[in-house]
């Protein structure tokens, strides 16, 4: 795996290092305080190459006489909109790709007009670990043409010092950031991971893991769902000779006896479609098919990171929806935990099977404030909303819009889409109590979310379809990974919001 930045943080008057960033606003300005003959040698350098500051443009520089740096990098910030977190993200990223050569980098964090706060040079930060995230556990470690192999800092973190008005501020801000990057970059690996890897059982044996930081698991296996009556997770599982299972996560960091909140995550390996078998162009795409549930471990083990004063559930249903003849047909039907009857007309609408015995036996036995369950679950909801929101269901406005909320601070967005009587008429079963698909191709990703509300009870709930966000959406300033880990930091942010202790 890729090496992560060592990260530091000192006053703000610190310098030195291989490189020397400092921030430019409009025009190409940077701050009053540096250095006179720091200042003057930005702004000559600007006016030469016209260079105005735009947000996230840069300037590099052998840095002038008197400067303890080989190397001067400017960075614009200017925008006409107001900064937001994500902002900061974006500039920590920038940095890291700028600066990936070098051993030692300081930041100077302060703005032209006032210094940057510590909780947004601490984003900056995790920006700069987010960027330096890369896959690359089964690549051979050779070097590319015209590299080194003894360069003096292959193998060696490099350090990036952020220098702030208040550090030991800036340091505590950015322990839970860190956090959070650890959670986004666990969930990124596991949908990274090739599905001959990362089966079912080797998934729910790294959710194990966990418990080193505190969060308490429980494995179901084949013959406990069967006797809970899971016959709709069971169902997609039988046509793969890998077995199932149900991963339940309790981090207790609230007051005992609080009602917790909830997370549910689909969890499928691999996704061949079933008997209804997907096309062979871009199928190998489906080992990604389990983003929801990584969302959801990653968001566990960022809670607990960062020790959030909240009573958290996280549940995902591991299965593999394989071709065997043992694999489930179209118009088989199959009994759900809940006592519904299901009519399986296409077995490649698996996910929301699934998920429908996760949602309920975690409304069932935990009671939760609410559920909200994550699921890379139609392609019609990229169709709709592209790879740049995630679809988002609800029974609940106060709910829905506390996630809008989260989504619009932390960059993950997402956008409410309708529910109604109408659409839920449309997976009225013939033979069944309800079927597993709706009519055509319309409202493919509404019907889906109707039948996903049918195993909700009255739980406050909201269904996040993340089909374009979570795997191969566009690559950003904090993100170069096919795997996103998109709904993390979305939801992280909501907990942090409005259900932790105070």
């Amino acid at each position: 795996m890729a090496t992560l930045p060592k990260i530091e943080f000192a006053p703000l008057g610190a310098a030195g290092g291989d490189v020397l960033v400092v921030l430019a606003g409009e025009g190409g300005s940077v701050p009053e305080s540096l250095p006179g003959a720091l200042r003057e040698a930005v702004g000559k350098a600007a006016r030469i190459a016209k260079f105005k500051g735009k947000g996230l443009s840069t300037l590099d520089l052998i840095a002038p006489a008197g400067v303890e740096a080989d190397r001067l990098l400017v960075v614009g910030t200017h925008s006409k909109d107001p900064r937001t977190e994500e902002d900061f993200l974006k500039l920590g990223g920038t940095i890291l790709a700028k600066t990936k050569r070098a051993a030692t980098v300081t930041i100077r964090c302060e703005m032209p007009a006032n210094p940057v706060a510590a909780a947004e040079a601490a984003r900056m930060a995790s920006g700069a670990l987010l960027r330096a995230y890369e896959f690359d556990l089964y690549k051979s470690k050779k070097a590319k043409p015209g590299e080194d192999d003894d360069k003096e800092t292959d193998g060696k973190p490099a350090t990036l010092t952020f220098a702030v008005e208040d550090p030991d501020a800036a340091r505590e801000a950015f322990a839970a950031e860190e956090a959070i990057a650890a959670g986004t970059m666990l969930a990124r690996d596991l949908v990274n991971e090739p599905a001959n890897i990362l089966g079912p059982v080797e998934y729910a044996d790294r959710i194990k893991e966990l418990t080193a930081h505190g969060i308490d698991v429980e494995i179901l296996g084949e013959d406990e769902m069967r006797e809970l009556k899971m016959h709709a997770l069971l169902g997609v599982a039988q046509g793969s000779p890998r077995p199932p299972r149900l991963a339940i996560m309790r981090w207790n960091g609230g007051a005992e006896g609080e009602q917790p909140v909830a997370f549910v995550g689909k969890g499928v390996v691999f996704d061949t479609g079933g008997i209804s078998i997907k096309p062979a162009g871009g199928m190998e795409d489906m080992k990604g098919d389990m983003g929801g549930s990584a969302a959801v471990v990653g968001l566990m083990r960022a809670l607990a990171g960062r020790k959030a004063k909240v009573n958290a559930i996280g549940i995902v249903g591991l299965v593999e929806n394989a071709v065997d003849g043992a694999a489930q047909r179209p118009g088989d039907i199959v009994t759900a935990m809940s006592g519904t009857t299901i009519e399986v007309l296409n077995t490649d609408a698996e996910g929301r099977l699934v998920l429908a015995d996760a949602l309920w036996y975690c409304q069932d036995r935990f009671k939760p404030q609410f559920m909200v369950n994550l699921a890379t679950l139609t392609g019609a909801i990229i169709v709709a909303l592209g790879n740049h929101h995630a679809g988002l269901f609800s029974n609940n406005d106060e709910l829905a819009e506390r996630l809008t909320a989260a989504g619009k601070a932390s960059g993950e967005k997402v956008w409410r889409m309708p529910l109604g009587r109408e659409y839920d008429k449309m997976i009225e079963g013939k033979f069944a109590d309800i079927k597993n698909i709706g009519g055509g191709r319309a409202g493919g990703s509404i019907t889906a979310a109707q039948f996903l509300q049918r195993f909700v009870n009255d739980v406050p709930w909201a269904h996040l379809d993340i089909a374009g966000t979570a795997m191969g959406s566009p690559s950003n300033e904090y993100n170069q990974s096919w795997a996103s880990g998109f709904g993390v930091r979305l939801l992280d942010r909501l907990v942090a919001d409005h259900y932790q202790s105070q």
